[in-house]
């Protein structure tokens, strides 16, 4: 938002300003109300410059403008966003493990294999090179 005493005059402010003007002579009656089209962009315009800037550029009450601001921020309680999304990992393949860790006790030290998209009988086979025959 801009902190100057000037009003913001930008083309696409110079275009709602036509736009209500245009609308304001071709109205059906003095209390019709401004099209939805005219007040989204007008609320689009205020969260760039400012709920008072805009209203006095536009030449539209502060207090309606302020009114549409807030009601374009309300969330609906059966739209709100989750606030925990579970991403479940790509299915396995019958017969496959999607990732596993090996650890081996030896009298020399610990050994780690970390293993990833291998068919469990290939596992098996490796568990058994590793450690021995028992495995």
């Amino acid at each position: 938002m801009r902190s100057t005493g000037k009003l913001p005059d930008t083309p696409r402010i110079q275009g709602v300003r036509r736009r209500l003007e245009r609308w304001r002579q071709t109205r059906p009656h003095q209390r019709a109300p401004f099209p939805k089209r005219v007040w989204a962009a007008a609320v689009m315009l205020a969260r760039e410059h400012g709920l008072y800037q805009t209203a006095r550029a536009l030449r539209i009450s502060y207090g309606a403008l302020k009114e549409h601001v807030e009601r374009a921020n309300r969330v609906d309680p059966g739209t709100r966003r989750p606030t925990f999304v579970e991403l479940a990992p790509p299915p396995v393949p019958v017969g496959h493990v999607s990732e596993c860790v090996i650890e081996l006790d030896a009298p020399r030290g610990t050994t780690r294999v970390r293993v990833s998209g291998v068919a469990v009988a290939d596992l098996v086979a490796l568990a058994r090179a590793l450690g021995g025959s028992e495995a």
